[in-house]
């Protein structure tokens, strides 16, 4: 592969579950920032949780429910929402099919406190 090599990898050589894909940026040189992929089924979404820098999320396809701090927004797929820093938030997949959505964390690895205990279905596996 060339130049190119340790640059481009399929989504299952990043470390996954049955519900997303985590690139750590660290992991992968000097990339300042972290990603999840997440195809969550209806009813899945990580708890309560916070982080110190924001979180921008990119809802492809699906229904999800997000709290942010204490207001709950419905989003359909088509819109971004943006978690600022240290706000609480969490979604869980509200609609009837799978929840696609790409979640850009602006850090170089995941800093997460978990508000309502380790949710080890969405950890990071730093954390497991």
């Amino acid at each position: 592969m060339g130049r190119q090599e340790g640059l481009v990898f399929p989504f299952d050589d990043l470390p996954h579950t049955a519900q997303s894909h985590e690139l750590v940026g660290a992991d992968h040189g000097d990339v300042p920032f972290s990603v999840i992929l997440v195809h969550a089924s209806p009813g899945a979404g990580p708890r309560l949780h916070r982080h110190p820098y924001p979180e921008v999320f990119i809802v492809e396809s699906g229904r999800a429910t997000f709290r942010l701090d204490e207001d709950e927004i419905v989003v359909e797929g088509g819109h971004v929402v943006v978690g600022p820093s240290n706000v609480p938030h969490g979604f869980t997949n509200t609609g009837t099919g799978e929840l696609r959505l790409i979640a850009i964390h602006g850090a170089p690895a995941f800093d997460t406190e978990w508000l309502a205990g380790v949710d080890m279905a969405w950890a990071s596996r730093r954390h497991r």
